[in-house]
């Protein structure tokens, strides 16, 4: 069940990505194949939201505001 609301968590942060201005086209591909990357090597999910937000700074107010950090 976790999993599957991982699953759900992870399609809204793809989408939330791909909405953002603040983030070039560059950026956007190169996170979005970080988190597949990551879900098919089952990274927890903390580790996920931490490891994007260190690597995209301008994520944070992304994950905020769907509720994740």
């Amino acid at each position: 069940m976790a999993h599957h609301k991982h699953h759900e968590k992870l399609e809204e942060i793809k989408t939330a990505i791909l909405k953002s201005d603040k983030l070039s086209e560059e950026e956007k591909k190169n996170a979005i194949a970080h988190i597949e990357e990551w879900y098919e090597e089952d990274k927890a999910f903390g580790t996920l939201i931490e490891q994007l937000t260190e690597k995209f700074a301008a994520l944070e107010p992304i994950f905020a505001e769907l509720g994740l950090i």
